[in-house]
């Protein structure tokens, strides 16, 4: 048997214990079951990324000791997580014979009234540090701790130290239609969803009327959408919404102008400006082959900066100060950088450009605040409005009685050239991106450019970071749905100028994030859910079914060597969907669209007729499921072009049957739609994210016409059961 952990020679080098000390993994087990042992030029490169030296052995004991040292000294680790009703301990660093005291200011400012008791560790730590004895002493922290972000104040002898105490209910409630049942809702790409009112591509306006829509002419309770994370402020637009410059942010791009209520203050001649600008994009909603959001944004923003300079009566004005001075010092990182974006051009990361050049210190930077009151003001303004607009999409769900409503969808991270970075570099690793290991899917792995937040300052701070995003996403949805959650137990590390071959994994306090999901989703009476496709540990399923998040269970993908699993069979705590964004449609993939297409674009990395070979096996053995279940009478497949349709709708009846929480049908599937609006390892070979919603005759399907559409119809007919 091949030896699948690292040998007691290799653990004994200084350079595996230095990075086992900080989360860098030394080895990992593939996803075919491959053990791999990562080479040291790479650790050292990832170690250096997080700020660690490790490149000389010098340098790696400096290192060890540093990292020891300082959580020896420190009184408490900064960041202490507490479940709520539980009795929970943090040990406490103190000189022997030396008792620590303790008190908390809860997050509303007032003292914890109750008793915190002090006692003894449990013996298993101890040193010597500068000649002095340090030992351990526990701190428990009570039962009746509420749920909050509280500080925690821990005293030995004269010296005090605070720590973000962080007390997370055990887990994510379920909703109480969800306990003994379950809910249903949509998928959808909201860009591609126009109306007679869109300016091109679909936006909060349409949001909102979808929601409503959805309500009322099918009963769904939710409507799963694309990230709608923040942007760049002028054309051209990056397509893909999972590479955001700010998760911090919404997209100011889905404004609808006409649905600002500065807008009934223009005057004739501005309402005439502003309709003008919308006639010249109008005709996209009408073009069924791409989604040109350039052409759009170029319109809108002219219409916008008419719709600003117009001004705002006394209460909105105070409205609008009172966002600006919530949101502080975040949006005034986004918007100077929309600024510096719109005066400078695109950051390119090149010597000599704004980006390297400057810092948000800077005093060009500064004086290009001065130089341009307005355009800065505008940027804050829109993303107020951008806000406001999808606030009320979320509440008319509600209002309608959506019991979820919007379902948003959180990107695994930024673009490495855009506002969260360029404002605080602090909070990433400098000089590695993320990614993924080799797999099936992709021999090479994947670089996803993005760089990873630090967990050294993710401690550090309090999780501040990833508390005020999970934050603001929950205030403008009722679910949350987490791509690439395995990303909260170990993201793959990419060291810069290497393959995604050559990289590790970094361990992150998957406990902390989890707590934190947990408490800002009930505070909201919301729900989690994490993107949990392909091969996941034991460990990282366990933990997200015992913290209350559903995975994801997609018809497709629940198979087991070469057999398609019973819905009935599948886990309970997901949310269960025929396919995903990442494959065509089912009308497309059952015609094998996702071959042809990896075909064309050079894809595949092996021959042609495997590939088909394999798909086919794939179709049959699906077709076998729903056949032997009930779902399907087999005599349609005598016929299958003739009999789609039904095949279908025998594919969405078999998610009935599984026990999944959360069940989600495909706005593309229930129109006709072929084509997929992701085509996984291209860029520009392929539209990603450009397709817009049309029927399997590619004729435009308009959002006044989609709850009305017959096949859109018995879809939901069929979800209803």
């Amino acid at each position: 048997m091949t030896e699948r952990t690292e040998s007691a020679e290799r653990l004994a080098r200084p350079l595996i214990r230095l990075a086992k000390l900080v989360g860098v993994a030394t080895s990992y087990v593939g996803m075919s079951n491959d053990y791999h042992e990562i080479e040291d030029d790479v650790l050292v490169a990832v170690l250096a990324a997080l700020g660690i030296a490790a490149s000389t052995d010098e340098a790696i004991d400096d290192s060890i000791k540093r990292v020891l040292d300082e959580r020896r000294t420190r009184l408490v680790p900064p960041t202490v997580l507490h479940v709520v009703g539980k009795r929970d301990s943090v040990l406490v660093n103190t000189p022997i014979l030396t008792v620590p005291s303790a008190s908390i200011t809860l997050e509303n400012g007032e003292a914890y009234a109750g008793k915190i008791e002090v006692g003894a560790g449990d013996g298993s730590q101890a040193y010597v540090i500068n000649d002095e004895f340090i030992a351990t002493a526990s701190v428990q922290l009570p039962e009746d701790l509420p749920a909050g972000y509280h500080t925690l104040h821990v005293t030995v002898g004269k010296r005090t130290q605070d720590a973000v105490l962080i007390s997370a209910p055990e887990r994510v409630p379920l909703l109480d239609e969800m306990k003994s049942g379950h809910l249903w809702g949509w998928m959808a790409q909201l860009y591609s969803i126009r109306s007679a009112g869109s300016w091109g591509v679909g936006d909060y306006e349409d949001l909102k009327n979808m929601l409503v829509g959805a309500k009322k002419k099918t009963g769904s309770d939710f409507i799963l959408v694309n990230p709608l994370h923040a942007g760049e402020p002028v054309s051209p637009l990056t397509p893909s919404p999972y590479l955001p410059v700010s998760r911090r942010f919404v997209n100011f791009t889905y404004i609808r102008p006409e649905a600002i209520e500065e807008f009934g203050l223009l005057s004739d001649e501005q309402t005439a400006q502003v309709n003008e600008l919308r006639s010249q994009v109008e005709p996209l909603n009408g073009d069924s082959q791409l989604i040109d959001r350039d052409a759009m944004w170029r319109a809108k923003m002219g219409a916008l900066w008419l719709i600003f300079k117009a001004g705002r009566g006394q209460e909105r004005q105070a409205a609008f100060d009172a966002y600006k001075a919530e949101q502080g010092d975040e949006l005034e990182a986004y918007a100077t950088w929309c600024l510096c974006y719109d005066k400078w051009g695109a950051p390119t990361g090149e010597d000599g450009n704004w980006e390297k050049a400057y810092t948000k210190d800077s005093p060009e930077v500064q004086a290009l605040r001065e130089q341009y009151p307005d355009t800065l003001d505008f940027y804050r303004w829109m993303e107020w409005v951008a806000v406001d607009q999808l606030e009320d999409a979320q509440r008319a769900a509600r209002d309608a009685g959506m019991r979820i409503g919007v379902m948003s969808d959180m990107a695994v991270g930024v673009h490495p050239l855009g506002a969260d970075v360029w404002w605080y570099p602090e909070r990433f690793a400098k000089g590695a991106t993320v990614g993924a290991p080799p797999d099936m899917f992709n021999q090479q792995g994947q670089d996803w450019s993005q760089p990873p937040l630090s967990p050294i300052d993710l401690e550090r701070t309090g999780y501040r970071t990833y508390r005020d995003m999970v934050h603001g996403m929950f205030a403008k949805a009722g679910a949350v749905r987490i791509d690439h959650i395995l990303g909260l137990f170990r993201l793959w590390w990419i060291p810069a100028g290497k393959p995604a071959t050559d990289g590790t994994y970094v361990h992150y306090d998957a406990n902390v994030m989890l707590g934190i999901l947990a408490l800002e989703a009930s505070r909201v009476d919301g729900v989690v859910v994490g993107e949990d496709l392909g091969v996941v540990p034991d460990y990282v399923a366990d933990s997200l079914s015992a913290h209350g998040i559903l995975g994801c269970a997609v018809e497709w993908f629940e198979q087991f060597e070469g057999k398609f699993r019973a819905p009935a069979d599948w886990r309970p705590y997901a949310l269960a969907s025929v396919n995903t964004h990442d494959l065509p449609p089912v009308a497309g993939y059952l015609e094998y669209e996702h071959v042809k297409l990896r075909e064309q674009l050079g894809l595949l990395t092996g021959p042609k007729e495997d590939f088909e070979r394999s798909a086919q096996a794939e179709h049959r053995a699906m077709m076998k499921m729903l056949v032997d279940n009930g779902y399907l009478d087999e005599s349609l497949l005598a016929d299958e072009q003739a009999n789609e349709w039904k095949i279908i709708q025998a594919m969405y009846r078999a998610l009935q049957d599984s026990p999944c929480k959360l069940l989600a049908a495909s706005i593309t599937d229930a129109v006709g739609e072929k084509r997929a609006q992701n085509q996984p390892g291209t860029n520009n070979e392929y539209p990603n994210w450009r397709i817009p919603l049309a029927d399997e005759h590619l004729n435009v399907v308009p959002l006044e016409e989609l709850f009305d559409n017959s096949k859109l119809q018995q879809l939901a007919a069929i979800m209803n059961d």
